[in-house]
């Protein structure tokens, strides 16, 4: 859906348009953001300056140096205002090599918030954080999808997060699709029981 791989068959249609076998970029230009599993930002550069990059990418505008930059104010105030969404104002001047693993993963949120997505998918946004930092991003993701109406889509293994914030899930076992419902569909599906937590299957 993202781009990254090619489909063997069929098509991936995004608003009414044919996206398959676009490359990422035209893909995120319809309006689909993307954050991976392993945190993917630029740790020699500043917070501020990676949210700017993906701004300019946006823009499709282009500056000598960092300094030049600055000077488009528009630019430097939806960066700015991104990373208040995101709770990294703070931390504007920051490398973000400095970042701990639960901010590194708020700023990647905010480089795919620079693309102004009006669909954000998400591998594993909590992998590898602490519990208060899961909780954090649980609650940080509500936000963005109410404030700026994005749906998200997300892959998530930790069971207390899918239900915590899905409105739909969709549950696969080795690649196929068992189940597919609301929070409470599934919590009560006794195949997706038997998957998850063990049971026999009895026939």
């Amino acid at each position: 859906m993202t781009g990254l791989l090619a489909p063997d068959s069929g098509q991936v249609v995004f608003n009414g348009d044919r996206i398959s076998g676009l490359s990422p970029y035209r893909i995120i230009r319809k309006g689909i953001g993307r954050s991976f599993q392993i945190t993917n930002i630029f740790p020699r550069m500043s917070v501020f300056e990676n949210v700017q990059v993906a701004l300019f990418a946006q823009h499709r505008k282009s500056a000598n140096s960092f300094s030049a930059a600055r000077r488009f104010g528009g630019i430097e105030e939806e960066t700015l205002s991104i990373l208040g969404h995101v709770g990294l104002a703070e931390r504007t001047d920051a490398s973000a090599s400095v970042l701990s693993h639960g901010d590194q993963k708020r700023l990647e949120i905010a480089i795919s918030l620079a693309s102004r997505p009006t669909l954000l998918m998400l591998d594993e946004p909590t992998a590898g954080m602490s519990l208060f930092e899961s909780r954090e991003t649980v609650e940080l993701l509500k936000e963005i999808s109410r404030a700026q109406n994005i749906t998200l889509i997300f892959t998530e293994h930790d069971m207390n997060i899918v239900f915590g914030i899905s409105q739909k899930i969709t549950v696969l076992q080795q690649g196929t699709v068992i189940a597919d419902g609301t929070p409470e569909q599934i919590r009560t599906n006794p195949v997706v029981k038997r998957a998850y937590l063990g049971d026999e299957i009895r026939e």
